[in-house]
């Protein structure tokens, strides 16, 4: 069932997303008056490719999970979107279709806001306009340098950029351990390694590596980092 408001930990996620905090008040605050929340359980699916775009979005708490399915009928997944980071918005914006399946990854919340009520506060705030710019902006630099990181990187580089980015925005400090960090969001192998545009079994093979040199630690629930600074400089090495 929706709950009407976000609890104080979502509405801080919201408030403090990079892009949203940047925005004047009287923009936050049409987009947050029309905005509606949905609660939602792992594996729910938020919009299908194909579907018509009924909502612009963001995550307030959990992750989001985007993803494809193959021809042969395997699921791919693309990336997950972090609390504070809105999204939907590129169907809303040219009218097209949604172009990829997105689920709830583990225990979601989201914020919507409609397509009419979108369009209105477009309407009300040419300020919105130039922000939308940067956030595709931003977007395309970040493909950008993924497609370069496919070409350019080795498969341990590019892992632990990918373990340094899960560890920022879902890191769980130690609490017996003040240098370490769980990572905060459970991802099987297979899913990491379809991040990469890897095998399950060279991910696995990275994984255990830096497992013996004492760089992270793997465990039933999850990965924890223990040495950010070692992840630093494979992250920069070519």
């Amino acid at each position: 069932m929706d709950d009407p408001i976000l609890t104080i930990e979502e509405r801080e996620a919201i408030n403090t997303g990079r892009w949203f905090s940047s925005l004047s008040p009287s923009l936050r605050h049409d987009i947050l008056r029309c905005a509606y929340v949905k609660r939602l359980k792992d594996g729910d699916l938020i919009s299908a490719r194909g579907d018509p775009p009924e909502e612009w979005m963001a995550c307030a708490k959990g992750a989001v999970r985007v993803s494809s399915t193959s021809l042969s009928g395997k699921q791919i997944t693309f990336t997950y979107v972090e609390p504070g980071i809105w999204f939907g918005d590129v169907a809303i914006l040219d009218g097209d279709t949604r172009t990829h399946d997105v689920y709830a990854h583990g225990e979601t919340t989201i914020l919507c806001v409609a397509k009419a009520d979108f369009h209105k506060i477009l309407a009300a705030h040419v300020e919105l306009y130039d922000a939308m710019l940067r956030l595709q902006a931003r977007r395309i630099r970040q493909l950008f340098g993924l497609v370069e990181d496919l070409n350019t990187l080795p498969l341990r580089s590019r892992l632990a950029k990918q373990l340094l980015h899960l560890a920022r925005s879902y890191g769980v400090p130690s609490l017996h351990h003040g240098s370490e960090t769980r990572i905060g969001l459970h991802l099987a192998q297979e899913e990491l390694a379809q991040l990469l545009g890897a095998s399950r079994q060279r991910v696995n093979q990275e994984l255990k590596a830096m497992e013996r040199e004492e760089i992270l630690r793997i465990e039933p629930g999850g990965l924890v980092v223990r040495d950010r600074e070692a992840l630093l400089r494979i992250s920069a090495s070519e």
